[in-house]
């Protein structure tokens, strides 16, 4: 299927907005990615905690900062400053985002309970601090433009971006704490150094963008009315379950992956060069994927994605021992994955689009904190099936040496279970149709503003 017609809203972004704009999810990743690598394996294998324990842990938080998204959308929306709506929260949450991720890797040695307690309080707390700074980074690429083509393009650099700093926390990390002495403290300072930079990042991504996207309608919304909106919206809900069932799968290929390495490969520090070989491929795939968007839309790029992907995980099974088999799927899996990260993001603000042209209502903050929402679901349902399986297969992080049930337990995570959540995804990727849509729409929607543009004259 080529989309038509899309030259209903066209705009030209400059290159310093599109790479400021890219640069904060840079700055997220040194936190996100570390989440998503080394966060299980920081708790059971460094501080010792039981990875069913962590799981559960990890699926608690993620589900009760799921609420918190929801309002920090409204209030998002609510916001009325010399800055805009989403620009000055990036500023006010960059230092207290630095400083609580530091914190999570200052477990004290105390009581195993003692150390429950604080993981809980800590973990909380930045996820706090993560959704304060998320969900207005994200809204801004519906206020920067309504461009459905320069959204994209914004996403692509950010896409792009993000992977440079999972690169940076992968190959740095594990380097950074043994030079600061390999043990606990270590990674408390590596973080400190990450955090620094982040905070840098930050500041720029505030200097560099610009809200100019306005509502149709520029009186303040009830919270109930809203939500009512939001209920009529069948694509936000269709986005945002895709982004529940992708970000699981995204959360256990890199949970599993270290100790894929580790156990199956026989060498922990191969993290590095299997997520080397699994984003290069993304990276390059960034740079042809902006005209395959606008050619058959990303819908339809991303179910091509998740079939590459799949092919790429089979090809796994081949020698799930060899590292040249497993190289070779990881960059089959990386190309697929550039036409999803490519688009993920940006399928959001097209149902904010799609909500004013349905409702009359925009509220941009609340929209985008389903993407927030579903990822951080996603991400705590994953991390805690990643845990949950580890233990059900009997790992222990004190052994060198696993059971066989162990074993094939962290090949079930880094294999099979992939390969479902893919499937799963394709399913409700056919049921997305916004991208044929959207150009009628947004003629609709610029009707319906030069009407009232004329009224008020």
């Amino acid at each position: 299927m080529k989309v038509q017609d899309k030259d209903v809203f066209k705009e030209n972004l400059k290159f310093s907005e599109k790479f400021g704009y890219g640069c904060g999810d840079l700055a997220i990743n040194f936190t996100w990615a570390s989440l998503g690598m080394f966060v299980v394996y920081f708790y059971t294998d460094v501080v010792g905690m039981s990875a069913a324990i962590i799981g559960t842990i990890m699926l608690f938080s993620r589900c009760l900062d799921g609420v918190l998204d929801v309002m920090m959308g409204t209030i998002v929306d609510k916001t009325n400053s010399k800055y805009g709506k989403a620009r000055p929260w990036i500023l006010w949450g960059s230092i207290p985002f630095v400083v609580l991720t530091v914190s999570i890797f200052m477990v004290p040695n105390i009581s195993t309970f003692g150390k429950i307690v604080y993981i809980v309080i800590s973990y909380n707390l930045l996820m706090i601090a993560f959704t304060a700074i998320a969900i207005p980074y994200g809204t801004l690429n519906s206020l920067v433009t309504q461009d459905q083509h320069q959204r994209e393009v914004l996403n692509l650099f950010r896409m792009f971006l993000a992977q440079i700093g999972v690169l940076i926390v992968t190959n740095l990390t594990m380097p950074l704490v043994n030079l600061f002495g390999g043990k606990q403290p270590g990674w408390a300072l590596t973080y400190s150094v990450l955090g620094v930079v982040s905070l840098l990042l930050f500041v720029y991504v505030f200097k560099t963008q610009k809200e100019r996207v306005k509502p149709i309608k520029k009186e303040k919304i009830p919270l109930k009315i809203s939500l009512k909106a939001l209920c009529q919206n069948k694509y936000w809900f269709i986005a945002t379950i895709f982004f529940i069932v992708y970000s699981i799968g995204y959360a256990i290929n890199q949970g599993s992956t270290v100790y894929y390495a580790k156990y199956l490969l026989g060498n922990s520090s191969l993290v590095g060069g299997l997520t080397i070989a699994y984003l290069a491929p993304v990276l390059v795939g960034f740079l042809m994927i902006s005209k395959v968007y606008d050619k058959y839309g990303k819908r339809n790029a991303m179910i091509i994605g998740s079939i590459i992907s799949i092919v790429g995980y089979l090809i796994t099974i081949i020698n799930p021992y060899s590292l040249t088999i497993v190289m070779v799927s990881q960059i089959v899996k990386g190309f697929g994955q550039a036409f999803l990260l490519g688009g993920v993001w940006a399928l959001f603000p097209d149902t904010i689009e799609y909500g004013e042209w349905k409702t009359g209502i925009r509220n941009e903050g609340l929209l985008y904190s389903g993407g927030s929402l579903g990822q951080k679901l996603g991400i705590g349902f994953g991390t805690a099936i990643t845990g949950w399986i580890l233990a059900w297969g009997g790992y222990n992080g004190a052994q060198a040496v696993q059971a066989t049930s162990a074993v094939l337990s962290i090949k079930a995570l880094f294999i099979h279970v992939p390969i479902i959540i893919y499937v799963a995804q394709i399913i409700l990727l056919l049921c997305y149709g916004l991208d044929k849509e959207y150009p009628r729409i947004m003629k609709d929607l610029q009707l319906r503003k030069s009407k009232m543009s004329a009224e008020n004259n």
